[in-house]
C-alpha cells in the first residue's frame, strides 16, 4: 500500500540563500498597483539549482502552493501565516521562516496607502541576472513566465501599528 505524505516538503535553510524583497508599483487605468517580489539571489550552499526546492518547501510550509493556480487573496484567509506591516519608512513580510524587512519606495508606500494591499510574487525561480532593485530588472524578472508559472502569487492586505 502507498501512502501519500501531506507534510510539507523539507526545509534546507542552507539551500535558500539570501532572500531579497523589491518594491515597485505599476499604474493601471485604476491607479497605481504595489507590488512585491521575494526571491532567493540563488546564493545558497547548493547554488542556483537547489534553489527552486528549497523555496518551494518555505512556501508549502506556509500554505501557499506554486504554480499556474491563479492568485490567492489572503484576505479571505484570516489563518494564513502570511503577513505585510507597513510603518513609516520601513515595511515587512512575514511568513513562516521568513522576516524580511525593507525600505518601500514612497511611490509603492503611497499605493499601498491607498490601496490597503499589495500584491507578492514568491519566486521559486532564483534572481537571473541585474541588479536587485533595478526597476527594469526587476520588472523583467517578474513578469518573465518562467517566474510567473512557478512562483506562489497572493494579494496581502496591510496591516499597521495602531496607537
Amino acid at each position: 500500500m502507498t501512502s501519500i505524505s501531506t507534510d510539507p516538503r523539507p526545509l534546507r535553510t542552507a539551500d535558500l540563500g539570501t532572500l531579497v524583497i523589491m518594491s515597485w508599483s505599476r499604474e493601471t487605468p485604476d491607479g497605481d498597483v504595489p507590488f512585491l517580489l521575494a526571491c532567493s539571489l540563488g546564493d545558497g550552499e547548493g547554488g542556483p539549482a537547489a534553489t527552486p526546492a528549497a523555496v518551494e518547501g518555505l512556501l508549502s510550509r506556509a500554505g501557499l502552493a506554486v504554480g499556474d493556480g491563479g492568485v490567492l487573496d489572503a484576505g479571505d484567509l484570516p489563518a494564513l501565516p502570511v503577513g505585510l506591516l507597513v510603518v513609516p519608512g520601513a515595511a515587512a513580510l512575514t511568513m513562516p521562516g521568513v522576516n524580511a524587512q525593507f525600505a518601500p519606495t514612497p511611490q509603492w508606500r503611497a499605493a499601498v496607502d491607498a490601496r490597503g494591499y499589495a500584491c507578492l510574487i514568491f519566486a521559486t525561480r532564483p534572481w537571473s541576472g541585474g541588479e536587485p532593485g533595478d526597476p527594469e530588472a526587476v520588472a523583467a524578472f517578474a513578469n518573465h513566465a518562467d517566474t510567473l508559472s512557478t512562483a506562489a502569487q497572493l494579494v496581502l492586505p496591510v496591516r499597521s501599528l495602531r496607537s
